[in-house]
């Protein structure tokens, strides 16, 4: 559950999948193009500084260790929406989600830096809400919420969180989530 839920490949796997629902197939290619950029960048990043022995795994489980990804991630999320936003033609939904994708990290990064918030249940509970914007939301939120449980559970059964932790951090990606979604009107 750690590995296939981690953030970084629901950050690569989400967008085309939501501008594909939302705009067709020139949705999912605005969605492969910001997967690239909010979802490679960051992932790339984590990859290099593993294999450098800088960070102690893709899941960056030394929370002290997590400020320079977030940073790229950062400027990845802010680059991509400057281009939404000078852009002609991208589904409004993909513009939400980058902005979904910003305030997970003005949310969660201060309290990752005083308290290790779970950045799985985070993404995972604020994917499930923005699919339950172009999905069935009654059969996405109930599926959803099954499924970010279990990442919760896994989160803590290899001691990686507290269940405080895991839950906290399903409710911060979640209200952000819905937050942003309900603010834009989508």
């Amino acid at each position: 559950m750690t590995e296939v839920f981690a953030p970084q490949n629901l950050m690569l796997s989400l967008p085309p999948v939501v501008g594909g629902l939302a705009a067709g197939w020139a949705g999912a290619a605005w969605g492969v193009a910001i997967s690239a950029v909010c979802g490679g960048v960051p992932a790339m990043m984590i990859a290099i500084g593993v294999w450098r022995g800088r960070l102690d795994s893709r899941h960056i489980v030394e929370r002290t260790s997590r400020f320079k990804p977030m940073l790229a991630a950062l400027a990845a999320v802010l680059v991509t929406l400057l281009v939404l936003l000078l852009a002609d033609g991208e589904p409004v939904e993909l513009t939400a989600m980058v902005v979904v994708m910003l305030g997970w990290l003005a949310v969660l990064g201060p309290i990752t830096l005083a308290w290790k918030i779970s950045f799985h249940t985070s993404t995972a509970a604020g994917v499930v809400v923005v699919l339950a914007y172009v999905l069935p939301a009654a059969v996405t939120l109930t599926v959803g919420a099954v499924l970010v449980a279990v990442i919760g559970w896994a989160r803590v059964r290899i001691s990686h969180h507290t269940l405080a932790q895991a839950v906290a951090g399903a409710a911060a990606g979640a209200g952000v989530a819905w937050a942003v979604f309900a603010a834009m009107g989508v």
